[in-house]
C-alpha cells in the first residue's frame, strides 16, 4: 500500500514538473497554456474561444498592448484559431509576438518563438487580418489570417465582474529584439 502511495505521489510530482518547463522558452505544445503562462491572463479551451470567454472577464480591443493575447479567429487555415502574446509595438502596423506552436523546429511543432514579426494587412488598419513570420520560409508567410482583436489582462469593467489583473512573463521579450529585421519583413517583403 505504502509503495503504490508513493508511485502515486511519483507520478504526480513529475507530470506536474514536466508541464511547467524552467524557462518560458523551454515550453513545448500547444499555444493556449503558453499564452496563459505568458500573459497570465486565465482562459481555458480552444483558441478560438478566447475572444468569446473574454467579454466580461478581460477589457478586450482592436489596439495592441505589451502583453495582450492577439486573439486569431477560427479559419480554414486555424480550425482551432490561434493565441500570441504580443511581446513588442514596432510601428502602426507591424508587432512583435511571443507564441507557440505555429513554426517547425526540426520537423516539429510546438515550440516557442520570442519576438516574432506579426504585420497587419487589414485594408483599415485595424488590424483584423494579419501575417505572421513563418521559421520554414525565413520571412513572413503567404497566408492572411483573420483575427478577432486583442485580450488585455485587465478585468472588463463594464461588466462588474472582478477577475486579476494579469501580469505577463518577463521572458515575453529578449532584451535585443530585432526592429529593423521586423520592418524588412513586413514592408520589403511586401
Amino acid at each position: 500500500m505504502r509503495h503504490a502511495f508513493v508511485l502515486a505521489l511519483f507520478a504526480t510530482v513529475t507530470t506536474a514538473s514536466a508541464a511547467h518547463a524552467d524557462s518560458l522558452l523551454d515550453y513545448q505544445g500547444q499555444c493556449v497554456p503558453f499564452a496563459r503562462e505568458a500573459s497570465g491572463i486565465q482562459i481555458y479551451g480552444d483558441a478560438w474561444t478566447w475572444w468569446d470567454q473574454a467579454k466580461g472577464r478581460y477589457a478586450r480591443g482592436a489596439k495592441p498592448r505589451v502583453g495582450a493575447v492577439i486573439a486569431f479567429a477560427r479559419s480554414d487555415r486555424l480550425r482551432l484559431g490561434h493565441v500570441a502574446v504580443v511581446s513588442r509595438i514596432v510601428d502602426d502596423r507591424v508587432l512583435m509576438i511571443t507564441h507557440a506552436n505555429w513554426s517547425r523546429f526540426n520537423g516539429e511543432r510546438g515550440h516557442p518563438e520570442q519576438d516574432v514579426t506579426l504585420f497587419d494587412v487589414s485594408p483599415r488598419g485595424d488590424w483584423s487580418m494579419v501575417k505572421v513570420w513563418y521559421r520554414d520560409r525565413n520571412g513572413l508567410g503567404s497566408s492572411v489570417y483573420p483575427v478577432n482583436g486583442f485580450i488585455y489582462g485587465a478585468p472588463d469593467r463594464s461588466a462588474g465582474k472582478s477577475v486579476r489583473s494579469a501580469s505577463p512573463s518577463p521572458e515575453l521579450s529578449s532584451p535585443q529584439p530585432d526592429y529593423v529585421g521586423s520592418l524588412i519583413d513586413a514592408y520589403v517583403a511586401e
